[in-house]
């Protein structure tokens, strides 16, 4: 920082900043006012060295008495406790202090009245000097019961989708991981942090490169040399803050910025009527070699309001500024400033040329520009040290301020950038979703696996040999249960079942494969591994339940139950039976010499009861088709609702409830970008 101890250089500057002097000088020459003249300039602003307030913070307390080096009232960190010809004006000034001095407070020696009309926040008030009079600067300060400033307030469309962020990250966070939030809870946490502060106030940073005049812009707006320049690289070590109104306290502290690094602006009427309410916030070079520097401009970048980017005209398309920071920026463009700056040193029509080329590569990065009415970043040229355009950014700044919007914009394009880095786990091109046509298929294939078709082609056989055991004839029985007798069961049935199971088990893990794959197509990759992972889980113990199933659902104990029919068939398969036996018994009471011989009754007797038997056994197969095919359908529709129930518990639900899971994400998601509706 630039030494200001030459008192009659900064007094013709009129910046306004107390002149720290080496002991023993006198009243410096040429500080526009009579040298043997009495010394007012004490009076014009309050005492520095002293604590503000009692319940001041720390930093304040180190920011006005604790480090020498730190202890200022002026751009030239000079300690006015050290300076002789300071404590002479504080003893001139005590009598003006006791009048403002609020009942019950001490001055830093502990004498009642020490302390004067103070800054709630712990800034640093600059001294005001006019060339003409001294006069004390009109300050805005509030007293000790004065509310504080309303907080920020978010309404409409933006509350609606930081709500549906929150919950969105809310249901993420058992399916995604931490890193994958972490900006979006980012985004949460700072906006629920600036929502609680002042709403009154806009904070703006200066950013820059190294040599921009950042610092010196900084300047320029303040009216007074608050940020060191040089040629020295880097300069600016630390951000400093300087604010145009009270209650600015709570959100420099958000910054971390400490209170030897807070800072007033000069005494102007006009300036701080047009800046009321402006936070504004020198940082360090962005490419700065010392690392810390950097990080300092990192992390206020995610903190404040908006940006004014200073670009010099030779480093205007610097591939650091733009590929680290504008591009990744590009949709904060309704918060952006970039201001061309020294454009003093372009002769003639080059500053328009060069404004062009930088508008020509901002556009290239995706930044839209505030022109003709449009929203987006306001790019202008300017030469700070001149002042020349330094007034049309006054006034542009001012009209930002004033809207107070810029935080609740700030904020929605947070949420933009958030919403863009999460869409490649929320968004996808195709319709997910499990299809009823890909149940089915879970449904059939779980059917084959628990060999629903032969279970039901099994029931109809054991209806027919039923209807035939009733219907049949006794000669065709007997000789039934003998054929049944002489087939001894071979080991082939016995080796054959093990290898069935292992089959059926295949089927049922390439039928759950199946149906995970189908119900996560089309995905994002998060969300498609839970749903592969629930069927997974789902599938465990599935072929054991199947074939639990399968033995409850299968084939009643018993016999099939029988048809009205079958008592009539029976009847007429006995009166067959009969007929036999009786014209049997005719023809060899006859061949005895019992009866009388005739062999037409009982020859025809015996014909009737041949022929009818089958033929009654015949019908009775014809009629028991129909009952048996549908004895059949139902026992395979039985085995295979089971097996679909156990299916659908087992595996589809949990792959259904994650599908339900990523459907309430993807709306919320759709809340989130605005959209309003499913995102493709």
């Amino acid at each position: 920082m630039e030494s200001v101890r030459d008192s009659g250089r900064d007094a013709g500057q009129g910046q306004g900043q107390v002149l720290g002097r080496e002991p023993g000088t006198g009243p410096a020459k040429g500080a526009g006012t009579d040298a043997s003249a009495p010394d007012h300039r004490g009076d014009t602003a309050p005492r520095l060295a002293k604590d503000p307030a009692p319940e001041a913070s720390d930093d304040r307390r180190e920011g006005t008495g604790a480090d020498p080096a730190d202890r200022t009232g002026a751009a030239d960190g000079t300690d006015t406790e050290t300076v002789p010809h300071a404590r002479g004006r504080e003893q001139r000034e005590q009598p003006q202090r006791d009048q403002r001095q609020e009942p019950g407070e001490t001055g830093g020696d502990g004498e009642p009245g020490a302390e004067e009309d103070v800054w709630d926040d712990g800034l640093i008030a600059r001294r005001v000097t006019e060339t003409a009079k001294p006069a004390v600067p009109v300050v805005e300060t509030r007293g000790p019961g004065a509310p504080p400033p309303a907080p920020l307030a978010y309404e409409g469309p933006l509350r609606s989708r930081l709500d549906a962020l929150r919950e969105l990250v809310g249901l993420s966070r058992t399916r995604l991981d931490s890193q994958t939030l972490s900006e979006a809870g980012r985004v949460l946490d700072e906006a629920a942090a600036r929502r609680r502060l002042s709403g009154q106030h806009t904070v703006i940073a200066i950013a820059g490169a190294t040599g921009s005049g950042k610092s010196q812009l900084f300047n320029a707006l303040a009216g007074v040399a608050i940020s060191e320049t040089g040629v020295r690289r880097p300069t600016t070590a630390s951000p400093i803050a300087c604010s145009w109104s009270d209650g600015s306290a709570a959100l420099i502290d958000r910054l971390g910025i400490p209170g030897r690094l807070r800072r007033r602006p000069v005494h102007n009427p006009e300036a701080d009527a047009q800046l009321r309410g402006l936070i504004l916030i020198d940082l360090p070079d962005h490419d700065s070699a010392v690392v810390q520097h950097r990080e300092h401009v990192d992390r206020i970048l995610k903190l404040v309001d908006a940006v004014i980017w200073v670009v010099d005209p030779e480093k205007y398309a610097d591939a650091v500024l733009h590929e680290r920071y504008l591009r990744p920026l590009s949709g904060h463009a309704e918060v952006m400033f970039i201001v061309l700056n020294q454009t003093d040193r372009l002769p003639g029509e080059a500053a328009d040329l060069v404004l062009d080329d930088l508008r020509r590569v901002l556009d290239e990065d995706g930044v839209a520009l505030g022109e003709y009415g449009e929203p987006g970043a306001t790019v202008l040229a300017l030469s700070a040290l001149t002042g020349d355009g330094v007034g049309e950014l006054r006034e542009s700044l001012g009209q930002f301020v004033s809207e107070r919007g810029a935080a609740a914009r700030r904020v929605a394009a947070d949420v933009d950038a958030a919403a863009a880095g999460l869409r490649p786990v929320y968004a996808t091109g195709r319709r997910a979703g499990l299809s009823e046509e890909a149940r089915e298929d879970f449904a059939a294939r779980l059917a084959d696996a628990v060999g629903a078709t032969a279970a039901g082609e099994a029931a109809e056989r054991a209806w027919l040999r039923n209807a035939n055991r009733a219907c049949g004839t006794p000669w065709l029985r007997l000789w039934r249960w003998h054929q049944g007798r002489a087939d001894q069961p071979t080991g082939r049935l016995q080796q054959a079942q093990p290898e069935e199971e292992a089959t059926a088990r295949q089927r049922v893990e390439q039928a759950v494969r199946t149906v995970s794959d189908r119900a996560s197509a089309g995905l994002p990759a998060p969300w498609a591994q839970a749903v592969r992972e629930a069927a997974v889980r789902g599938s465990q113990g599935l072929p054991e339940a199947l074939d639990d199933l399968a033995t409850q659902a299968g084939l009643p104990p018993g016999r099939p139950p029988r048809p009205g029919w079958w008592p009539v068939a029976v009847l007429a398969q006995a009166a067959m039976t009969l007929l036999q036996v009786v014209g049997g018994l005719w023809l060899v009471a006859q061949i005895a010499g019992v009866m009388a011989p005739n062999l037409g009754v009982p020859v025809l007797l015996m014909v009737a009861g041949i022929i009818g038997g089958p033929l009654v056994e015949w019908g009775c197969r014809m009629a028991a088709r129909g009952p048996a095919r549908r004895y059949g359908l139902e026992a395979e529709r039985r085995l295979r609702e089971a097996a679909a129930g156990c299916g659908r518990a087992r595996v589809l639900d949990p792959v259904a409830a994650e599908l339900l899971r990523y459907q309430e994400v993807r709306e919320q998601y759709a809340r989130v970008t605005g959209t309003g509706a499913g995102v493709g």
